[in-house]
C-alpha cells in the first residue's frame, strides 16, 4: 500500500488493495461481519503460539502475578486498539480522508512518511518474530517427540529439524495471494484449539494425580520478563481498522471487541495456571515439553508443529507487502521473500529457549507497536479537544509502553544470554 509521496489528503484519495493486516476471514464491502463473526476474527487474529509459553511465565513471576499481568494486558491492549479506532473515525469524519484501511495508512495519515515508516518496521519485527518463535517451537518439539541427542549430518537435532523446513516453507512463502493461504489459516486455528483444549485437559489430570509447591509472586525482573511474554501473548494491535471495517454494526465494535478480550484473557490465564499447578518447578518453557511421550501427548505435539507450519508463511504476508513495497515497486518478488525466510530461520537456530524469545519479540516489538503508537496517534489528533485528563492519559501509556519495553527487552536478553537453568 504505498502512500509515499504527496499530501495525505491526496494520497489517501486512491484506495490500494488492504493486504496488509487483512482478516483472512474477510468479507466483501457488500457482506458485512456479524457480531458472532467479528468474535471470531477478533480470537483468530490475536491467539497464537504464545499461549504454548505461558504456564513457564507463570512458573516465573507466580501464578497471581501472572494473572495480574494478563487481565492488565488484555484491558490495555482493548484501549489502545479502541484509540486507533477513534483516531480514524475522527480523521475520516472531519478531515476528509475516504480510506484509512490499516495501522500504516493511519500512521501515513498523522505522521508522514515517518508515522508509515515506523509502523512498518515494527510490523516487520513483530511478524518476523512470531515465525521465528513458530520455527524454535518445531525444532524443539521435534526433537522431543524423536528423542534425538546425537548430531545428524554434523548438525544438531534442532538445526537438523529447522533446516530441513526451509525448503517446503520457500515453497509456501513463493504464493502471492493471501486468499489461497486463507484455508491454511482456518485449518491451523482449529488444530491449534484442539490442541490447547488437550492440553488443558492433561494438565488438570495431572494436577489431580499429584500436587506442587507454587508460588505466588515473583521479584522486579521477572515482572517485566512476565509482561513481554503477555504483550507478545495478546498482539494484535494492527488487526484493529481492518476488523472495524467489516463489521456491520460498527458501534458495537468496542463492547464486541471488549468482550472477546475478556474471553481470550480467562482462556490465557486458565491455561498458564493449569500448567502451572500441573507440573510445578518443572514446567517447561513450551507446556508440550511436560506432556509426555504417549500417543495423545505425541499427537498434540505434531498437530501444533503442522499448525505452526502453515501458519509461518501467513504471518510473514505483512512482511512481503512491506518489503516488496518499498524495494520493489509493490509487486511480487521472489528472491526478496526467500531471503526473508532464511533470515528468520537463521535468527531461529540461534536463539535455544521459546518462552525468553516471546518475552524479547514482546516487550521489544509489541510494546512500541500496541502501547506507544496508538496513544500517540491518537494524542496528535485530538490534541486540541481532549483536556489535560486525555492528555496526562495518552502520555501515560506511552510512557508504560517504552518503559515495559526498554525493561523487558533488557531482562530478556539477559534470560537468553546469562540463563543458567
Amino acid at each position: 500500500m504505498g502512500f509515499e509521496a504527496g499530501s495525505s489528503s491526496n494520497a489517501l484519495k486512491a484506495p490500494s488493495p488492504p493486504r496488509e493486516d487483512t482478516p483472512l476471514l474477510g468479507h466483501s464491502p457488500e457482506a458485512l461481519s456479524s457480531q458472532a463473526k467479528t468474535f471470531a476474527n477478533v480470537f483468530i487474529a490475536i491467539v497464537g503460539a504464545g499461549v504454548l509459553g505461558l504456564p513457564y511465565s507463570f512458573k516465573r513471576t507466580g501464578w497471581v502475578m501472572n494473572l495480574l499481568m494478563i487481565f492488565s494486558v488484555a484491558a490495555l491492549t482493548h484501549y489502545c486498539m479502541m484509540l486507533l479506532v477513534y483516531t480514524r473515525r475522527k480523521l475520516e469524519s472531519s478531515n476528509g480522508f475516504s480510506k484509512i484501511a490499516s495501522f500504516g495508512d493511519l500512521g501515513f495519515t498523522v505522521c508522514g512518511p515517518t508515522g508509515r515508516f515506523l509502523v512498518d518496521i515494527l510490523i516487520i519485527l513483530s511478524q518476523a518474530g512470531f515465525c521465528v518463535g513458530y520455527l524454535i517451537f518445531i525444532g524443539n518439539t521435534l526433537v522431543d517427540v524423536g528423542n534425538l541427542s546425537t548430531s545428524i549430518l554434523g548438525l544438531t537435532p534442532k538445526s537438523f529439524y529447522i533446516w530441513g523446513c526451509l525448503p517446503f516453507q520457500l515453497g509456501l512463502n513463493s504464493i502471492a495471494s493471501l486468499t489461497h493461504l486463507a484455508p491454511l489459516s482456518i485449518f491451523a486455528d482449529v488444530v491449534d484449539l484442539g490442541a490447547i483444549g488437550v492440553v488443558m485437559v492433561e494438565d488438570v489430570l495431572v494436577f489431580l494425580k499429584q500436587s506442587h509447591a507454587v508460588k505466588a509472586f515473583g521479584g522486579v525482573s521477572v515482572f517485566f520478563y512476565g509482561m513481554g511474554v503477555a504483550v507478545y501473548s495478546f498482539e494484535g494491535v494492527g488487526m484493529a481498522l481492518p476488523l472495524e471495517s467489516e463489521m456491520k454494526d460498527k458501534d458495537k465494535f468496542g463492547k464486541v471487541l471488549a468482550l472477546t478480550m475478556a474471553f481470550i484473557a480467562l482462556m490465557y490465564g486458565g491455561f498458564g495456571a493449569f500448567g502451572y499447578f500441573a507440573f510445578g518447578e518443572d514446567t517447561k518453557d513450551m507446556i508440550t515439553a511436560n506432556l509426555g511421550g504417549g500417543f495423545v501427548s505425541t499427537l498434540v505435539k505434531l498437530g501444533l508443529c503442522v499448525n505452526l507450519f502453515f501458519t509461518l508463511p501467513i504471518m510473514m504476508n505483512p512482511v512481503y507487502e512491506i518489503v516488496e513495497r518499498r524495494f520493489w515497486g509493490g509487486t511480487y518478488c521472489l528472491w526478496l521473500r526467500w531471503l526473508l525466510v532464511v533470515l528468520v530461520s537463521l535468527v531461529a537456530l540461534s536463539v535455544p529457549n521459546f518462552a525468553d524469545f516471546l518475552s524479547l519479540v514482546g516487550s521489544g516489538v509489541c510494546c512500541a507497536l500496541g502501547f506507544v503508537l496508538p496513544p500517540m496517534f491518537h494524542l496528535k489528533v485530538f490534541r486540541s479537544e481532549i483536556g489535560w485528563k486525555g492528555w496526562t492519559l495518552d502520555v501515560g501509556i506511552m510512557l508504560l509502553g517504552i518503559v515495559l519495553g526498554v525493561s523487558g527487552t533488557w531482562f530478556a536478553l539477559l534470560e537468553i544470554f546469562f540463563q543458567t537453568e
